[in-house]
Parts: C-alpha cells; structure tokens; sequence
C-alpha cells in the first residue's frame, strides 16, 4: 500500500486499500485545518477545497466518488482489491497469466503466439468498469 502521496487516474493499478487510506487522510487534515469533523456535514467539492486547497480537494472528490462506484461492484473493496487502467488491461492479462503459471514467461513459445489482446477480453468478462475522474478502470 502506498498513502500520503496522492493517488490519480494516470496510475495503471491501484489497490483500493491505498485508495482508503487517501481518504482518510484528505479528510483528517481537513479536520485539521477546518477544526471540524468531516463526518459532521455533507461536503461539496469547494467545501473540501477550502479546508484542503484546490488540488487535494479535488482529489479527494475524484476518490469518494471512485470509492462510492467501486465499493458496489467489488464485496471486497475494503480488504484490497486491484483497479486496472484500460489501457494498461492487456499489460495486467499477460503479468497475471505469468504469476499464475498459465505460461512460462522465459518460454518463448508459445508466449510469443498468444493473442493478449483477445485474451484480456475475455478476462474482462470476471471485472465491472469503474469510472476514476474520466478514465475507465476494471475491477473483480
């Protein structure tokens, strides 16, 4: 897990658990600056901003939202689940299928027949699409 570094849809895997603990502390250090607790209001995007300035407040707008939408796809979200960017899906199907054992990733054949780009899909068939600020990621 990484936290108290900020936590952007340009990241090509993302562990929902860092995404918690961002949360987390975005809204500890609003408390902080504001001397109340964010759990006491229902708080805007510039609300956030003026307690956290404007680039964490709109993080940390990006993350509930992204917490909100992934926590009803995945029963898991609170225990670390992997959010895979689009684009980097095909990347993820090939790392999986070495770390399973599915190929030898020093063989060269048959690694080097194998359609990835088909075999994601049809490993996206196990993942529901997330929306993360504008960019689509895949998560179990």
């Amino acid at each position: 897990m990484n936290t108290d570094t900020a936590i952007s849809n340009t990241e090509d895997v993302i562990d929902s658990r860092d995404v918690i603990a961002r949360i987390e502390e975005l809204r500890e250090a609003w408390a902080e600056s504001t001397g109340d607790d964010p759990a006491d209001y229902a708080l805007s995007g510039d609300d956030w901003k003026v307690g956290l300035g404007e680039d964490e407040g709109e993080e940390i707008v990006a993350l509930l939202a992204l917490a909100a939408d992934a926590g009803q796809y995945s029963p898991g979200w609170e225990h670390g689940e992997t959010l895979v960017r689009d684009s980097y899906f095909e990347e993820y199907a090939r790392e999986l299928a070495e770390e399973i054992g599915a190929i030898n990733p020093d063989a060269a054949w048959p690694a080097t027949c194998i359609d990835w780009e088909q075999a994601a899909r049809e490993l996206l068939i196990d993942y529901g699409s997330v929306d993360f600020d504008g960019v689509t990621y895949w998560i179990r």
